[in-house]
């Protein structure tokens, strides 16, 4: 670029974005003049759907502003809770989100996933389709132009994974209603209606039984129910606690 150079000073939390020789401050940006503030902020790296109040010398301005020579730049991170408007918060990740979403879906989190790797053109079109925030890792995918709205999810680890996205979003939590598998909701089912679907053991050792709506998938407190408890327990203390002191 050969045009007006301007002043950009990045958040610290959107700095792992950003060339090595950005992330200490305000660092000077040559512009072709003609392109947005939001075209200039994905070109040095940041995807939008993370960057938030966007300022020029101190004062807010939309993506839409194209910079002036000399002008100081300050992207902000998004502010949290976010607000996403016009459809009911749901989500979509990509392939190697599962983890999380079977986590999200513990929760009573709507949160679609496919297990195998659709491609991005596909992923995006189904944000937009279903209206669904997309949920991902891949930075290059965040940048896509029709995906509906979406988030980059910061660390590599589950636990820290969903403490990020309930963090960020607030989701409303409804533990043990959705299927962990199909994201379908659950219901409560009678013992003799699934009895064909259980081991004999089962059968034998357990009477409380929720089956999915969808996919038909039974479930009940097993072997891994104590390990399921304590995800749950530790999301409602900390991003529902109205609902962990009543449970």
């Amino acid at each position: 670029m050969n045009g007006p150079e301007i002043h950009l000073e990045v958040a610290p939390e959107l700095r792992l974005f950003v060339a090595h020789e950005r992330r200490r401050g305000r660092t000077a940006v040559t512009t072709d003049g003609s392109s947005t503030l939001g075209h200039v902020v994905e070109s040095l790296g940041i995807p939008l759907t993370e960057a938030g109040e966007i300022l020029v010398d101190g004062r807010p301005v939309p993506v839409s502003h194209i910079p002036g020579a000399g002008e100081l730049v300050e992207v902000r991170a998004v502010a949290r809770p976010q607000q996403v408007p016009g459809a009911p918060l749901r989500f979509l990740l990509d392939v190697h989100l599962g983890t999380l979403a079977r986590r999200l879906r513990l929760l009573g989190v709507d949160a679609a996933y496919e297990s195998e790797d659709i491609g991005d053109p596909a992923l995006a079109a189904r944000s937009a389709q279903e209206r669904r925030v997309l949920l991902s890792r891949d930075r290059g995918l965040l940048h896509r132009r029709e995906i509906w709205a979406g988030a980059y999810v910061y660390s590599d680890r589950p636990e820290n994974q969903l403490r990020d996205v309930l963090e960020r979003f607030a989701p409303q939590l409804a533990p043990w209603t959705r299927c962990t598998a199909c994201n379908g909701p659950l219901k409560a089912a009678d013992k003799d209606t699934v009895s064909d679907q259980l081991e004999h053991g089962t059968r034998s050792s357990y009477d409380v039984f929720a089956q999915c709506t969808e996919c038909d998938r039974v479930y009940w407190r097993g072997a891994h129910h104590s390990h399921l408890e304590a995800i749950v327990t530790k999301a409602l203390r900390e991003f529902a606690p109205t609902s962990a002191d009543g449970a």
